[in-house]
């Protein structure tokens, strides 16, 4: 496969919908448990199952609480608001047992999710021996969810809440321990932290299908989710046409599954969120993005449908939602895709009720793991104090781009959240850059004017654009009055890197090429991705196009760090007459070729390739599945052992192909595949460097491109 996926036995179906049908006992979740923490001030609403129609009560405190279990078992009650204190006893009756929760805590509950930085234990942070010597908090209590994943919504969670001390602190969440040992320290109250997160995983797995539902280019994604599950209870029921069914052949497991890796729209939601729905929260920190690098303003949109379906989930429309933004470190070539991050992650204090905690100066650029967590926690627990408790004497937020004015060969930066700007070192502010009418950028001058920044470079007598930290090295130096480090932006009219001009000459130059017509183009080193399964063109002219198609056509120029052009052009007779399939092949397309092409065009400067034409001599491999080195449609000289011109797709995953072979030379033309990476995405023209790898599989080198570009253009009839 050209995904690694977890096997179908890992996928974790949790028994615990058992739970839902009638029970000789009352039950509860594991998020209720001794030693927990109920949320102070708001409404607690408590749930468990029981026998139909069975009478249930909960005491806690003064509050006597009356349910009733519904015909499937299910019962609710909420308490009233509550002040915070503690220990408490709290006990849940039904006819025939008495469930006993002691040293139960009222107080503020956060959830703490996402990826590796977040899952850091408090063992591997700074001074682990001093801080887990020191971790005697009883008043703050901890709950770990196991990492799980299910293509369906869970119940329960195999964890039980314990009271922070030396022996149980060393491995939960650094960032969320430090986050709540200063909220309980600022607020002398109780504290729940409950960390949910996987190293490694992106945004998406996160999200619930309410929150796709609310951002409209990424709508897809839940309709997807929707079709896929109902797919799989289908063959479960063993209706007609599914693996119960036997009047038809079994289907093979990997396309039963609706979803079969932790990376899967939902699957980590399922399994380690709903089943805390819906429990009181006091709100949630995030701290996540490095798996979704190469996706630019499209993680903004991701974010928008996390913190929508969050809050719609836990019926909490203001919910805060506090999210720490990216440090600096060295990912490989492409030196904008964390600066595009951080660029997305700033869009997102657009939504209402966020806030950001900048790491630019405590990061580590060897190390995507920073170790000073107990600094990321204070600035996270800093927004929380100033915007949910009202602590408004406290700074919270760091310098952020206000506003530009330019004059001349002066740039006038004036940032928001700050008074007196300075530098952390009492330097020069540096990492700002400039850049003139040429569109290159160069090192500016900077003087602090109070909230203001002057910019100003030899040579340059008018300044376009402005950027600062755009760069995944970046330390820079600028910092407010509070000791807050500023956050990256860029500003102004941008510089394309290099100018095309090889299509026009082939199209223009060249007789037998002539009455092509551009009908689609994209960027393939930052495709915009819509609901992460559909392509968005940076031009779609398909609308246009009249008649039958006679040729079509790929053209894909790429620029090399030193502005050298790559370039290759192939034109072909028709594979297909729909317009919805010559494109990338993406999931949305549905298109699936693995076939000869005939009438085959090639004209290149990249070495090695040969020119001319080949009338029986090229195949496309076209889809946006995975696939394995199998030999496939009888190409000829194809090689189970190689990545290259025969492989085999599959009917899931979504890695993608999109090649072009000229297979009785033995030539990859171009590859495409995993292009929903972004800059990560496998890319190039040639064979590539690697004798297994031949189509450019598993590279994920498109930022080493300095910038490219991909046009699809037909003749018609």
């Amino acid at each position: 496969m050209k995904v690694k996926y977890l096997p179908v036995l890992c996928l974790v179906f949790i028994s615990l919908f058992a739970a839902e049908t009638s029970h000789a006992d009352v039950t509860m979740p594991n998020i209720f448990s001794s030693n927990m923490v109920l949320q102070r001030e708001k409404e607690v609403p408590v749930w468990g199952w029981a026998s139909p129609g069975e009478k249930v009560s909960v005491r806690f405190m003064e509050q006597n609480l009356k349910a009733t279990a519904d015909a499937s078992g299910k019962w609710q009650a909420k308490f009233a608001p509550m002040s915070a204190g503690g220990p408490y006893k709290m006990e849940v009756s039904g006819n025939s047992n008495t469930l006993v929760f002691d040293n139960v805590l009222v107080g503020e509950v956060w959830l703490c999710s996402g990826q590796s930085n977040m899952q850091w234990p408090v063992k591997k942070a700074l001074n682990p021996e001093r801080e887990m010597a020191d971790a005697k908090h009883p008043e703050i209590r901890l709950f770990s969810v196991p990492r799980l994943m299910s293509n369906l919504p869970q119940t329960n969670v195999n964890a039980k809440w314990q009271v922070c001390s030396p022996q149980t602190i060393g491995e939960f969440s650094a960032t969320a321990y430090f986050f709540g040992r200063e909220i309980s320290k600022n607020l002398n109250v109780p504290v729940g932290l409950i960390n949910a997160s996987w190293n490694s995983t992106r945004i998406c797995p996160w999200t619930p299908t309410a929150g796709y539902q609310t951002v409209p280019s990424l709508r897809k994604i839940a309709k997807i989710v929707n079709d896929k599950i109902a797919k799989y209870q289908k063959i479960l029921s063993g209706a007609p046409g599914s693996t119960n069914d036997k009047s038809t052949k079994p289907e093979r497991i990997s396309e039963i599954l609706p979803f079969d890796n932790n990376e899967s729209p939902t699957v980590l939601y399922n399994a380690m969120i709903h089943p805390l729905v819906p429990l009181a929260l006091r709100g949630t920190i995030w701290y996540q993005g490095e798996a979704n690098r190469g996706e630019g303003m499209l993680y903004f949109n991701r974010m928008q449908a996390l913190i929508n379906g969050w809050r719609g989930v836990f019926k909490n429309d203001e919910m805060p939602f506090y999210f720490v933004q990216l440090a600096p470190n060295y990912y490989g070539n492409n030196s904008e895709a964390l600066a595009e991050i951080w660029e997305a992650q700033t869009a997102a204090l657009s939504i209402p009720n966020t806030g950001m905690a900048v790491t630019m100066d405590i990061g580590d650029v060897k190390d995507i793991h920073p170790r000073n967590k107990q600094e990321v926690g204070r600035r996270l627990a800093l927004q929380a104090l100033n915007k949910t408790y009202g602590q408004k004497n406290i700074i919270c937020d760091s310098p952020l781009f206000g506003s530009l004015k330019l004059d001349g060969s002066k740039a006038v930066v004036t940032f928001e959240n700050a008074i007196e700007l300075k530098t952390s070192n009492g330097k020069t502010p540096d990492w700002f850059e400039i850049c003139g009418e040429d569109m290159a950028y160069k090192k500016a001058n900077a003087v602090i004017e109070k909230n203001r920044v002057i910019l100003s470079a030899e040579g340059i007598e008018k300044i376009c654009s402005v950027r600062f930290a755009w760069h995944q090295l970046a330390e820079p130096n600028l910092v407010n009055e509070a000791g807050l480090p500023a956050s990256p932006f860029r500003t102004g009219k941008q510089p394309v890197a290099g100018k095309f001009q090889e299509q026009e000459k082939l199209l223009s130059e060249i007789p037998q090429n002539k009455g092509f017509k551009p009908v689609l183009e994209l960027d393939p080193i930052r495709p915009l991705m819509a609901g992460g399964v559909k392509v968005a063109y940076t031009n779609d002219r398909r609308n246009e196009i009249n008649g039958q198609i006679n040729r079509i056509a790929y053209f894909l120029e790429l620029m090399k760090p030193d502005g050298a052009i790559d370039y290759v052009f192939v034109a072909m007779d028709p594979f297909t007459q729909d317009l919805s399939k010559i494109g990338i092949p993406d999931l949305d397309s549905n298109a699936n070729f693995q076939q000869r092409i005939s009438n085959m065009v090639v004209m290149s400067n990249v070495p090695g390739i040969k020119n001319g034409t080949f009338p029986e001599g090229g195949n496309i491999e076209f889809w946006g599945t995975n696939y394995g080195q199998n030999s496939a449609a009888d190409i000829p000289g194809s090689a189970n052992a190689i990545y290259g011109y025969g492989d085999a797709p599959t009917s899931n995953g979504d890695y993608g192909s999109m090649q072009i072979h000229n297979y009785k030379e033995k030539q990859t033309l171009f590859a495409y595949n995993n292009w929903k990476s972004g800059s990560a995405a496998d890319l190039g023209i040639g064979n590539a460097p690697y004798g297994r790898k031949q189509d450019w599989t598993y590279l994920q080198n498109a930022g080493k491109y300095a910038a490219g570009r991909l046009v699809v253009l037909v003749q018609t009839q």
